[in-house]
């Protein structure tokens, strides 16, 4: 299990001081989010690019991935989210980030309707992504939060650079045991995000350890080089306490599960 964490968790915390933090604390990769505000962006000119790759090469920090928020799935013309996808993909590629994470967000659609739309999408981008280097991953979310609702997106796909992200709080939410979960992500894994919360109805992060997430069930049945990440989702919960401190405890109970 290669440990990561998510700058969500930090949000506006300038790169390197996030670097610094990984850096001290054991923390071998980083779930780059992009968004206004961030460290990393799409407005981010070639040389700011350059210089963030150097930054983390330079750290011998794993840029895992470029975060994004787009959805896939969605209602409307396929050109305006496809442009958004290149964009988003060259920037990953700039930065030497192997993955670009996106949302489902099929809202209301019927099930058939939003599975056809992201893939009639992801098959249309899919080959530019492999000649960039990066691999697409969907997340299970909103829509698609099951295991088996998102594999059942990807089979349609069937293009080895698009693929999941498993997001254990969404598909435990589902109702998927980790077994299930496991079972219908696994041939298209990218990889793995985990957190901890108190339950159902309080989704307020809390160190990894201290709620009732199953995840020394998930991250023994993941083969050993598996990118597991930690995503704390400060900036949705005001009254979570700051990630920092917890960096060095929170590596520490990853580690142990793998």
């Amino acid at each position: 299990m290669r440990p990561a964490l998510a700058t969500l968790g930090l949000p506006g915390t300038p790169l390197a001081e996030v670097l610094r933090l990984a850096v001290a604390h054991g923390w071998a990769g980083l779930e780059l989010r992009c968004a206004p505000g961030e460290p990393v962006h799409l407005g981010l000119t070639a040389a700011e690019r350059r210089a963030v790759a150097r930054a983390l090469d330079a750290a011998a920090i794993t840029p895992l991935c470029v975060a994004s928020y787009l959805g896939v799935a969605g209602a409307g013309a396929d050109q305006p989210v496809l442009a958004d996808l290149r964009a988003h993909l060259r920037l990953a590629a700039d930065l030497g980030a192997p993955h670009l994470r996106v949302f489902p967000r099929g809202g209301d659609a019927p099930a058939e309707q939003a599975d056809r739309t992201a893939a009639r999408r992801l098959g249309a981008i899919a080959d530019e992504a492999g000649a960039l280097g990066v691999r697409i991953l969907v997340e299970t979310h909103d829509s698609h939060r099951s295991g088996h609702t998102l594999a059942r997106l990807l089979d349609l796909v069937g293009h080895p650079s698009v693929g999941a992200l498993w997001d254990l709080l969404h598909t435990w939410l589902a109702g998927d045991t980790v077994a299930d979960s496991y079972a219908a992500l696994r041939a298209h894994l990218g990889y793995v995000q985990v957190k901890d919360v108190a339950g159902p109805a309080d989704l307020t992060p809390l160190p990894l350890g201290r709620g009732v997430l199953p995840l020394a069930e998930c991250v023994a049945l993941l083969p050993a080089d598996t990118w597991v990440s930690w995503e704390y989702e400060a900036p949705w919960h005001p009254t979570a306490a700051p990630l920092a401190p917890l960096l060095e405890a929170g590596g520490e109970v990853l580690r142990g599960l793998g």
